[in-house]
């Protein structure tokens, strides 16, 4: 097995306690609210929503994948830290195991907050993630939290 690792920080005008809460404490309601169009639902699989749940999104007809599943590794509320494994989904192939996550929301100054990730793929065999794949992961991952910023910058009653 082959390890490829990233990083990348995204930042935001949105506190990160409410983005915190919209992707890791409770997708559940908020993501399939304000994002209907891109994801039908969010379920927990197995588990309570801590470490060591099993949480599955299911995409909206139309969208690249139809479903993924992650593993909660760690979640800590308080210090808005995030620690998953996406296990099984589309976007997987048949090439790479896993794909871990360690998110960390920090606030900034000026209210907002930077989303910091560090990840790494685990491939099956010496596979390589190519570059070219890494860097669409980031950007789904920038279109993603970015257009729940808008939503919550024109909502400030959600994720309060």
């Amino acid at each position: 097995m082959a390890v490829t690792k990233f990083t990348q920080e995204i930042k935001v005008k949105v506190s990160s306690k409410r983005l915190f809460k919209a992707f890791a404490t409770d997708p559940y309601t908020t993501l399939p609210k304000i994002l209907p169009n891109f994801i039908k639902s969010v379920e927990i699989i197995h588990g309570d929503g801590g470490a060591g749940t099993i949480r599955q999104t299911n995409f909206a007809d139309g969208a690249p994948h139809s479903y993924m599943k992650h593993k909660i590794e760690h979640l800590d509320a308080e210090n808005h830290v995030a620690k998953y494994s996406l296990i099984e989904g589309a976007v997987l192939g048949d090439k790479i195991e896993k794909i871990y996550y360690d998110q960390k929301y920090e606030d900034t100054s000026d209210g907002g907050c930077i989303v910091k990730i560090a990840g790494e793929y685990h491939t099956k065999g010496n596979f390589q993630v190519p570059e070219e794949d890494i860097k669409a992961g980031k950007d789904e991952a920038l279109q993603s939290v970015k257009h729940v910023e808008e939503i919550l910058l024109a909502h400030p009653d959600i994720c309060a």
